[in-house]
């Protein structure tokens, strides 16, 4: 994210345009780039040590488990912005810190083991905060934070419906 920032600052923030701009066909690009662009340096560092956080805690399940949840996450949440999203363009990984959020969250009702229900109360605690995100607030896309939340919770349920017994 940082490298994407550089360049994209001694660029002139050029890169910024391919971000998501819901319901337009040069728009469906940001599905993938979004999260890896910022509007600002400023954008970058308050979405970078939540990322890493959040990113560490669903890694102990494993990379393979990680590397889903990154992927599903940001193809279902940037899928959902770009199908309802306001019509400006979205950049930023906070709807991938708020799928991250959801899916620890979720995860809980599938694992049902304490050390999944310690990991979900911590961070909701170290990340109440994040709930605020879904109040609409100019030249944030609050549309990014619910889709990501949406997401993450469909995205644990995908992946934890498999390791139910049936």
């Amino acid at each position: 994210m940082a490298g994407v920032q550089l360049v994209n600052a001694v660029t002139s923030y050029s890169l910024v345009q391919h971000g998501i701009l819901p319901r337009t066909l040069w728009g469906l690009q940001g599905i993938v780039f979004a999260p890896w662009l910022h509007g600002s340096f400023a954008h970058l560092l308050s979405n970078l040590l939540p990322f890493m956080v959040l990113s560490w805690l669903v890694a102990t399940e494993g990379v393979k488990r990680y590397a889903w949840v990154m992927v599903l996450v940001c193809l279902l949440g940037g899928a959902l912005v770009w199908l309802f999203g306001r019509t400006s363009l979205h950049v930023g990984a906070s709807g991938l810190i708020f799928g991250l959020w959801a899916y620890l969250l979720a995860r809980v009702w599938y694992q049902r083991s304490v050390a999944s229900l310690l990991v979900a109360l911590v961070t909701l605690f170290a990340y109440s905060g994040l709930i605020v995100g879904f109040v609409p607030v100019p030249g944030v896309s609050f549309e990014s934070h619910a889709a990501g939340a949406l997401a993450g919770v469909i995205v644990a349920r995908l992946i934890h419906a498999r390791d139910e017994p049936r």
